[in-house]
């Protein structure tokens, strides 16, 4: 149910990135030069749209993990059998942690460092897959353009 009302939303985005990278004159010069349109997708569109698409999924997968977490504290999530992050810190599960504090603490970080995560490696595969940075240094490049040494004249 999260995917669906959280993917709903976020088509309306990958469109309206699609529709903008489809003025370009670029698309229109390939159309009217007669490359078929799985080529203008493939070549032009799908890699122009990344960028957006990349962002969007290292933002909702992390709010959609704490989401599920939630409602599963909450009782609303997982049936009990099936495991959740969430589950771990309800329940029967609280009179333990009353006990024992730091039994909170290993689902909390676990959450967390799945968050941490994704954020960042959504962002690092951006910066790489990002057109508008190839050919620069960017964040991850490797290539670093040296000024030539001046020549040194004996007098």
């Amino acid at each position: 149910m999260l995917g669906i009302t959280w993917g709903i939303t976020g088509s309306r985005l990958i469109r309206s990135a699609t529709m903008t990278i489809k003025q370009n004159m670029y698309i229109q010069a390939s159309v009217s030069a007669g490359s078929p349109t799985i080529n203008i997708i493939f070549d032009h569109i799908i890699p122009n749209i990344m960028a957006p698409i990349i962002v969007q999924f290292t933002t909702r997968i992390p709010a959609i993990i704490l989401t599920e977490a939630s409602l599963s504290f909450l009782g609303f999530g997982i049936p009990p059998p099936a495991v959740s992050w969430g589950a771990m810190l309800s329940g029967s599960a609280r009179t333990y942690m009353y006990r024992d504090p730091w039994m909170a603490f290993w689902p909390g970080l676990a959450l967390s460092l799945v968050v941490y995560g994704v954020s960042m490696f959504g962002d690092a595969l951006r910066d790489l897959l990002d057109p508008r940075l190839r050919g620069g240094i960017g964040r991850y490049g490797t290539k670093v353009k040296r000024q030539p040494k001046a020549l040194k004249t004996e007098h």
